[in-house]
Protein backbone atom coordinates (compact mmCIF):
# COMPACT_ATOMS: atom_id res chain seq x y z
CA UNK A 1 0.00 0.00 0.00
CA UNK A 2 1.39 3.39 -0.98
CA UNK A 3 2.31 5.78 1.80
CA UNK A 4 0.05 8.83 2.06
CA UNK A 5 1.25 11.94 0.26
CA UNK A 6 2.87 14.46 2.57
CA UNK A 7 2.23 18.13 1.90
CA UNK A 8 4.79 20.76 2.81
CA UNK A 9 4.29 24.46 3.48
CA UNK A 10 7.05 26.96 2.75
CA UNK A 11 6.73 30.44 4.25
CA UNK A 12 9.33 32.95 3.11
CA UNK A 13 10.66 36.08 4.81
CA UNK A 14 9.80 39.73 4.47
CA UNK A 15 9.16 41.45 7.82
CA UNK A 16 5.72 43.05 7.89
CA UNK A 17 5.04 41.60 4.44
CA UNK A 18 4.46 38.24 6.13
CA UNK A 19 0.92 39.39 6.93
CA UNK A 20 0.13 38.47 3.31
CA UNK A 21 0.79 34.82 4.19
CA UNK A 22 -1.94 34.93 6.82
CA UNK A 23 -4.49 36.09 4.26
CA UNK A 24 -3.53 33.20 1.98
CA UNK A 25 -3.80 30.69 4.83
CA UNK A 26 -7.15 32.14 5.95
CA UNK A 27 -8.58 31.65 2.47
CA UNK A 28 -7.21 28.09 2.37
CA UNK A 29 -8.82 27.40 5.75
CA UNK A 30 -12.17 28.60 4.42
CA UNK A 31 -11.92 26.52 1.24
CA UNK A 32 -10.96 23.56 3.42
CA UNK A 33 -14.06 24.01 5.56
CA UNK A 34 -16.23 24.30 2.45
CA UNK A 35 -14.80 20.99 1.23
CA UNK A 36 -15.51 19.43 4.65
CA UNK A 37 -11.82 18.43 4.81
CA UNK A 38 -11.37 19.34 8.46
CA UNK A 39 -9.58 16.21 9.72
CA UNK A 40 -5.95 16.72 10.67
CA UNK A 41 -3.61 19.41 9.46
CA UNK A 42 -3.31 20.12 5.72
CA UNK A 43 0.48 20.39 6.15
CA UNK A 44 2.70 17.65 7.53
CA UNK A 45 5.99 19.49 6.96
CA UNK A 46 6.34 23.22 7.63
CA UNK A 47 9.43 25.27 6.78
CA UNK A 48 9.77 28.98 7.52
CA UNK A 49 12.33 31.71 7.07
CA UNK A 50 12.53 35.12 8.76
CA UNK A 51 9.03 36.42 9.57
CA UNK A 52 7.73 33.33 7.77
CA UNK A 53 9.43 31.24 10.46
CA UNK A 54 7.28 32.99 13.09
CA UNK A 55 4.09 32.15 11.19
CA UNK A 56 5.39 28.61 10.59
CA UNK A 57 6.10 28.02 14.29
CA UNK A 58 2.62 29.28 15.21
CA UNK A 59 1.01 26.80 12.82
CA UNK A 60 3.26 23.94 13.93
CA UNK A 61 2.53 24.44 17.63
CA UNK A 62 -1.21 24.26 16.91
CA UNK A 63 -1.08 21.57 14.26
CA UNK A 64 -3.95 19.77 16.01
CA UNK A 65 -6.31 22.66 15.22
CA UNK A 66 -5.45 24.42 11.97
CA UNK A 67 -8.44 26.76 12.08
CA UNK A 68 -7.65 27.89 15.61
CA UNK A 69 -4.06 28.63 14.58
CA UNK A 70 -5.29 30.75 11.66
CA UNK A 71 -7.73 32.59 13.94
CA UNK A 72 -4.88 33.49 16.26
CA UNK A 73 -2.62 34.64 13.42
CA UNK A 74 -5.44 36.78 12.06
CA UNK A 75 -5.97 38.41 15.44
CA UNK A 76 -2.30 39.19 15.94
CA UNK A 77 -1.62 40.54 12.45
CA UNK A 78 -4.79 42.62 12.38
CA UNK A 79 -3.89 44.27 15.70
CA UNK A 80 -0.10 44.48 15.60
CA UNK A 81 1.78 47.76 16.11
CA UNK A 82 5.40 48.63 15.53
CA UNK A 83 6.10 49.08 19.25
CA UNK A 84 5.33 45.36 19.70
CA UNK A 85 8.15 44.53 17.29
CA UNK A 86 10.79 47.21 17.87
CA UNK A 87 11.34 50.22 20.11
CA UNK A 88 9.40 53.06 18.47
CA UNK A 89 9.49 55.76 21.14
CA UNK A 90 11.86 58.70 20.99
CA UNK A 91 14.24 57.25 23.59
CA UNK A 92 14.34 53.88 21.85
CA UNK A 93 15.07 55.51 18.49
CA UNK A 94 17.84 57.62 20.02
CA UNK A 95 19.41 54.55 21.62
CA UNK A 96 19.46 52.56 18.37
CA UNK A 97 18.72 54.34 15.10
CA UNK A 98 20.02 57.81 15.88
CA UNK A 99 23.16 56.37 17.46
CA UNK A 100 23.64 54.06 14.45
CA UNK A 101 23.42 56.97 12.01
CA UNK A 102 25.77 59.03 14.16
CA UNK A 103 28.24 56.15 14.18
CA UNK A 104 28.15 56.05 10.38
CA UNK A 105 28.95 59.74 10.12
CA UNK A 106 31.24 60.23 13.14
CA UNK A 107 32.56 56.73 13.67
CA UNK A 108 36.15 57.90 13.32
CA UNK A 109 35.65 60.05 16.39
CA UNK A 110 33.59 57.58 18.44
CA UNK A 111 35.42 54.34 17.66
CA UNK A 112 37.34 54.38 20.95
CA UNK A 113 34.10 54.26 23.00
CA UNK A 114 32.79 50.75 22.45
CA UNK A 115 29.63 51.41 24.46
CA UNK A 116 28.49 53.92 21.84
CA UNK A 117 28.52 51.33 19.08
CA UNK A 118 24.95 50.25 18.29
CA UNK A 119 24.28 46.81 16.89
CA UNK A 120 21.46 47.70 14.52
CA UNK A 121 19.21 50.44 13.21
CA UNK A 122 16.29 49.29 15.41
CA UNK A 123 16.01 47.53 18.76
CA UNK A 124 13.74 44.48 18.41
CA UNK A 125 13.65 43.58 22.11
CA UNK A 126 9.83 43.95 22.16
CA UNK A 127 9.57 41.18 19.56
CA UNK A 128 11.12 38.67 21.94
CA UNK A 129 8.41 39.38 24.50
CA UNK A 130 5.69 39.18 21.86
CA UNK A 131 6.91 35.79 20.63
CA UNK A 132 7.21 34.44 24.17
CA UNK A 133 3.54 35.26 24.78
CA UNK A 134 2.37 34.40 21.28
CA UNK A 135 3.96 31.06 20.37
CA UNK A 136 3.61 28.03 22.62
CA UNK A 137 6.77 26.20 21.56
CA UNK A 138 6.34 23.82 24.49
CA UNK A 139 3.47 22.25 22.48
CA UNK A 140 5.71 21.34 19.53
CA UNK A 141 6.92 18.08 21.10
CA UNK A 142 3.31 17.07 21.71
CA UNK A 143 2.25 17.89 18.14
CA UNK A 144 5.09 15.79 16.76
CA UNK A 145 4.58 12.88 19.16
CA UNK A 146 0.84 12.70 18.40
CA UNK A 147 1.45 12.68 14.64
CA UNK A 148 -0.23 16.00 13.89
CA UNK A 149 3.05 17.15 12.32
CA UNK A 150 6.13 15.46 10.87
CA UNK A 151 8.63 18.31 10.92
CA UNK A 152 9.23 22.03 11.51
CA UNK A 153 12.25 23.76 10.01
CA UNK A 154 13.59 27.25 10.71
CA UNK A 155 16.52 28.76 8.83
CA UNK A 156 19.17 31.26 9.83
CA UNK A 157 22.40 32.64 8.41
CA UNK A 158 25.60 32.60 10.45
CA UNK A 159 27.66 35.79 10.39
CA UNK A 160 30.40 33.83 12.18
CA UNK A 161 30.97 30.96 9.74
CA UNK A 162 29.09 32.17 6.67
CA UNK A 163 26.96 29.02 6.68
CA UNK A 164 23.26 28.99 5.87
CA UNK A 165 21.76 26.70 8.52
CA UNK A 166 18.41 24.94 8.72
CA UNK A 167 17.48 23.96 12.28
CA UNK A 168 14.78 21.32 12.34
CA UNK A 169 12.73 19.27 14.78
CA UNK A 170 11.02 16.08 13.62
CA UNK A 171 8.71 13.28 14.71
CA UNK A 172 11.12 10.65 13.40
CA UNK A 173 14.87 10.90 13.05
CA UNK A 174 15.85 12.53 9.76
CA UNK A 175 19.45 12.51 8.59
CA UNK A 176 20.87 16.03 8.24
CA UNK A 177 22.03 17.22 4.83
CA UNK A 178 25.02 19.26 3.76
CA UNK A 179 25.38 21.28 0.59
CA UNK A 180 27.74 24.03 -0.51
CA UNK A 181 27.56 26.86 2.08
CA UNK A 182 24.47 25.37 3.71
CA UNK A 183 23.79 22.64 6.21
CA UNK A 184 21.00 21.22 8.34
CA UNK A 185 21.08 20.54 12.07
CA UNK A 186 18.50 18.47 13.93
CA UNK A 187 17.79 20.04 17.30
CA UNK A 188 16.09 18.64 20.35
CA UNK A 189 13.97 21.77 20.75
CA UNK A 190 13.47 24.84 18.58
CA UNK A 191 13.33 28.01 20.67
CA UNK A 192 12.38 31.68 20.60
CA UNK A 193 16.08 32.36 20.01
CA UNK A 194 15.89 30.43 16.72
CA UNK A 195 12.94 32.58 15.62
CA UNK A 196 14.68 35.80 16.67
CA UNK A 197 17.78 34.80 14.72
CA UNK A 198 15.84 33.77 11.62
CA UNK A 199 13.96 37.09 11.56
CA UNK A 200 16.93 39.39 12.32
CA UNK A 201 16.81 41.52 9.15
CA UNK A 202 20.41 42.58 8.35
CA UNK A 203 21.35 46.07 9.53
CA UNK A 204 17.78 46.60 10.79
CA UNK A 205 17.75 44.14 13.72
CA UNK A 206 20.69 42.82 15.80
CA UNK A 207 22.22 39.37 15.35
CA UNK A 208 21.28 36.55 17.73
CA UNK A 209 23.73 34.03 19.29
CA UNK A 210 22.86 30.37 18.71
CA UNK A 211 24.59 27.10 19.50
CA UNK A 212 25.77 25.40 16.32
CA UNK A 213 27.14 21.94 16.98
CA UNK A 214 28.69 22.94 20.30
CA UNK A 215 29.94 26.36 19.21
CA UNK A 216 28.25 29.71 19.73
CA UNK A 217 27.80 31.65 16.50
CA UNK A 218 26.04 34.91 15.64
CA UNK A 219 23.04 34.49 13.34
CA UNK A 220 20.98 36.83 11.22
CA UNK A 221 18.02 36.60 8.88
CA UNK A 222 17.62 33.21 7.24
CA UNK A 223 16.88 34.74 3.85
CA UNK A 224 20.52 35.78 3.50
CA UNK A 225 22.51 33.36 1.35
CA UNK A 226 19.42 31.17 0.98
CA UNK A 227 20.01 29.59 -2.40
CA UNK A 228 17.41 26.82 -2.10
CA UNK A 229 14.32 27.86 -0.06
CA UNK A 230 12.35 24.79 -1.19
CA UNK A 231 15.04 22.32 -0.14
CA UNK A 232 14.28 21.90 3.61
CA UNK A 233 10.68 20.78 3.06
CA UNK A 234 11.78 18.22 0.46
CA UNK A 235 14.58 16.84 2.64
CA UNK A 236 12.10 16.50 5.50
CA UNK A 237 9.77 14.30 3.46
CA UNK A 238 7.33 16.58 1.62
CA UNK A 239 6.04 15.05 -1.63
CA UNK A 240 4.46 18.32 -2.75
CA UNK A 241 4.74 21.87 -1.48
CA UNK A 242 2.68 25.01 -1.19
CA UNK A 243 4.95 28.06 -1.38
CA UNK A 244 3.72 31.45 -0.15
CA UNK A 245 5.94 34.34 -1.17
CA UNK A 246 6.15 37.81 0.34
CA UNK A 247 6.59 39.68 -2.92
CA UNK A 248 5.96 39.31 -6.62
CA UNK A 249 8.19 36.67 -8.13
CA UNK A 250 9.59 39.13 -10.67
CA UNK A 251 9.49 42.65 -9.33
CA UNK A 252 11.59 44.17 -12.10
CA UNK A 253 9.88 44.39 -15.46
CA UNK A 254 6.64 43.11 -14.03
CA UNK A 255 3.15 44.30 -14.73
CA UNK A 256 1.89 47.58 -13.35
CA UNK A 257 3.06 51.14 -13.73
CA UNK A 258 6.78 51.73 -13.65
CA UNK A 259 8.30 53.78 -10.87
CA UNK A 260 9.20 57.35 -11.71
CA UNK A 261 12.83 57.90 -12.65
CA UNK A 262 14.56 59.22 -9.51
CA UNK A 263 16.47 62.46 -9.70
CA UNK A 264 20.02 62.30 -8.45
CA UNK A 265 21.80 59.61 -6.49
CA UNK A 266 19.57 56.98 -4.80
CA UNK A 267 19.03 57.46 -1.08
CA UNK A 268 20.21 55.06 1.59
CA UNK A 269 16.59 53.88 1.94
CA UNK A 270 16.35 53.10 -1.78
CA UNK A 271 19.59 51.15 -1.71
CA UNK A 272 18.55 49.29 1.46
CA UNK A 273 15.14 48.45 -0.04
CA UNK A 274 16.79 47.14 -3.20
CA UNK A 275 19.18 44.99 -1.12
CA UNK A 276 16.35 43.59 1.02
CA UNK A 277 14.29 42.73 -2.06
CA UNK A 278 17.30 40.86 -3.40
CA UNK A 279 17.64 38.97 -0.11
CA UNK A 280 13.97 38.16 0.38
CA UNK A 281 12.63 37.69 -3.16
CA UNK A 282 15.26 36.68 -5.70
CA UNK A 283 16.36 33.33 -4.23
CA UNK A 284 12.80 31.99 -4.17
CA UNK A 285 12.17 32.95 -7.79
CA UNK A 286 15.42 31.29 -8.88
CA UNK A 287 14.70 28.12 -6.89
CA UNK A 288 11.21 27.84 -8.38
CA UNK A 289 12.66 28.14 -11.89
CA UNK A 290 15.23 25.44 -11.01
CA UNK A 291 12.46 23.15 -9.75
CA UNK A 292 10.43 23.69 -12.92
CA UNK A 293 13.44 22.85 -15.12
CA UNK A 294 14.10 19.65 -13.15
CA UNK A 295 10.45 18.64 -13.41
CA UNK A 296 10.49 19.21 -17.17
CA UNK A 297 13.72 17.24 -17.60
CA UNK A 298 12.39 14.33 -15.55
CA UNK A 299 9.20 14.27 -17.61
CA UNK A 300 11.34 13.58 -20.72
CA UNK A 301 13.18 10.59 -19.22
CA UNK A 302 12.10 7.02 -20.00
CA UNK A 303 10.85 4.94 -17.09
CA UNK A 304 14.13 3.00 -16.65
CA UNK A 305 16.21 6.17 -16.50
CA UNK A 306 13.75 7.74 -14.08
CA UNK A 307 14.10 4.80 -11.71
CA UNK A 308 17.88 5.15 -11.72
CA UNK A 309 18.03 8.82 -10.77
CA UNK A 310 17.74 10.11 -7.20
CA UNK A 311 15.76 13.08 -8.51
CA UNK A 312 11.98 13.02 -8.50
CA UNK A 313 9.38 15.42 -9.78
CA UNK A 314 7.96 17.78 -7.19
CA UNK A 315 4.43 19.13 -7.37
CA UNK A 316 4.37 22.74 -6.21
CA UNK A 317 1.83 25.53 -6.00
CA UNK A 318 3.13 29.08 -5.64
CA UNK A 319 1.01 31.96 -4.36
CA UNK A 320 2.56 35.43 -4.29
CA UNK A 321 1.22 38.99 -4.16
CA UNK A 322 -0.38 40.26 -7.33
CA UNK A 323 0.49 43.85 -6.39
CA UNK A 324 3.88 45.41 -5.59
CA UNK A 325 3.86 45.70 -1.81
CA UNK A 326 6.19 48.68 -1.67
CA UNK A 327 3.62 50.92 -3.39
CA UNK A 328 0.95 49.60 -1.02
CA UNK A 329 3.15 50.39 1.99
CA UNK A 330 3.73 53.95 0.78
CA UNK A 331 0.02 54.64 1.24
CA UNK A 332 0.30 53.96 5.00
CA UNK A 333 3.53 55.67 6.04
CA UNK A 334 1.47 58.15 8.11
CA UNK A 335 0.48 55.36 10.51
CA UNK A 336 4.04 55.01 11.82
CA UNK A 337 4.92 56.70 15.15
CA UNK A 338 6.56 60.12 14.63
CA UNK A 339 10.01 59.03 15.92
CA UNK A 340 10.14 56.18 13.36
CA UNK A 341 8.93 58.45 10.56
CA UNK A 342 11.67 60.91 11.46
CA UNK A 343 14.30 58.15 11.52
CA UNK A 344 13.19 56.81 8.13
CA UNK A 345 13.13 60.31 6.65
CA UNK A 346 16.76 60.68 7.69
CA UNK A 347 17.70 57.72 5.46
CA UNK A 348 15.55 58.79 2.52
CA UNK A 349 11.98 57.53 3.04
CA UNK A 350 9.77 60.41 1.97
CA UNK A 351 6.36 61.19 0.51
CA UNK A 352 3.24 59.05 0.26
CA UNK A 353 1.48 57.18 -2.52
CA UNK A 354 2.88 57.13 -6.06
CA UNK A 355 5.43 59.86 -5.34
CA UNK A 356 6.95 58.07 -2.32
CA UNK A 357 10.67 57.36 -2.19
CA UNK A 358 12.26 54.47 -0.29
CA UNK A 359 8.94 52.63 0.07
CA UNK A 360 10.53 49.20 -0.45
CA UNK A 361 12.37 49.55 2.88
CA UNK A 362 9.16 50.80 4.45
CA UNK A 363 7.23 47.71 3.31
CA UNK A 364 9.36 45.48 5.58
CA UNK A 365 9.01 47.64 8.70
CA UNK A 366 5.39 48.86 8.64
CA UNK A 367 3.91 46.70 11.40
CA UNK A 368 0.66 48.64 11.62
CA UNK A 369 -2.95 47.34 11.23
CA UNK A 370 -3.83 49.63 8.30
CA UNK A 371 -1.07 48.03 6.23
CA UNK A 372 -1.12 44.44 7.54
CA UNK A 373 -4.91 44.17 7.21
CA UNK A 374 -4.65 45.29 3.60
CA UNK A 375 -2.00 42.64 3.02
CA UNK A 376 -4.28 40.01 4.56
CA UNK A 377 -7.13 41.06 2.27
CA UNK A 378 -4.81 40.90 -0.75
CA UNK A 379 -3.69 37.41 0.28
CA UNK A 380 -7.32 36.28 0.49
CA UNK A 381 -8.16 37.75 -2.91
CA UNK A 382 -5.09 36.23 -4.61
CA UNK A 383 -5.88 32.82 -3.14
CA UNK A 384 -9.56 32.88 -4.08
CA UNK A 385 -8.52 33.81 -7.62
CA UNK A 386 -6.64 30.46 -7.60
CA UNK A 387 -9.57 28.53 -6.12
CA UNK A 388 -9.47 25.70 -8.66
CA UNK A 389 -5.68 25.35 -8.31
CA UNK A 390 -6.01 25.12 -4.52
CA UNK A 391 -8.76 22.50 -4.74
CA UNK A 392 -6.77 20.45 -7.25
CA UNK A 393 -3.57 20.69 -5.18
CA UNK A 394 -5.24 19.40 -2.00
CA UNK A 395 -7.64 17.06 -3.77
CA UNK A 396 -10.71 18.92 -2.53
CA UNK A 397 -13.93 18.84 -4.54
CA UNK A 398 -15.04 22.04 -6.24
CA UNK A 399 -17.77 23.82 -4.31
CA UNK A 400 -20.72 25.75 -5.68
CA UNK A 401 -20.72 28.70 -3.22
CA UNK A 402 -18.74 31.62 -4.54
CA UNK A 403 -16.68 33.49 -1.96
CA UNK A 404 -15.28 36.97 -2.26
CA UNK A 405 -12.57 38.80 -0.30
CA UNK A 406 -15.05 41.29 1.22
CA UNK A 407 -17.17 38.58 2.82
CA UNK A 408 -14.09 36.73 3.99
CA UNK A 409 -12.71 39.89 5.53
CA UNK A 410 -15.90 40.19 7.56
CA UNK A 411 -15.41 36.62 8.71
CA UNK A 412 -11.77 37.37 9.52
CA UNK A 413 -12.82 40.35 11.57
CA UNK A 414 -15.21 38.03 13.34
CA UNK A 415 -12.29 35.88 14.45
CA UNK A 416 -11.10 38.66 16.72
CA UNK A 417 -14.58 39.57 17.89
CA UNK A 418 -15.37 36.00 18.87
CA UNK A 419 -12.27 35.70 21.02
CA UNK A 420 -12.59 36.32 24.76
CA UNK A 421 -11.43 39.69 26.09
CA UNK A 422 -7.67 39.92 25.82
CA UNK A 423 -5.37 41.09 28.62
CA UNK A 424 -3.27 44.21 27.98
CA UNK A 425 -0.51 43.60 25.47
CA UNK A 426 -0.23 40.97 22.72
CA UNK A 427 -2.30 37.85 23.44
CA UNK A 428 -0.97 34.36 23.87
CA UNK A 429 -2.72 31.88 21.64
CA UNK A 430 -4.75 29.22 23.38
CA UNK A 431 -4.92 25.81 21.82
Amino acid sequence: MDAPTKTGLILTGGGARAAYQVGVLAAIAQLRRDACATDGSPFQVIAGTSAGAINAATLACQADDFCSAIDGLMYIWQNIHVDQVYAADSLGVIRSGARWLTMMSLGWALARWRRTRPRSLLDNTPLRGLLSRWIQLDRLDEMLAQGHLDALAVTGSSYTSGQHVTFYQTREVRAPWVRSQRLAVQTQRLSIEHLMASSAIPFIFPAEPLDLQGRMEWFGDGSMRQTAPISPAVHLGADKVLIIGAGRMHEAGGEGPSSPTPAGHPSLAQIAGHALSNIFLDALAVDIERMQRINKTLSLLPADALRNTPLRPLEALVIAPSRPLDSLASEHVGHLPPPIRALLRSVGVSGEGASASGSALLSYLLFEPAYTTELITLGMADTLARRSDIQRFFGWPAQAPQLDPASMRKRAGGFALQMPPQPPGPPRLVA
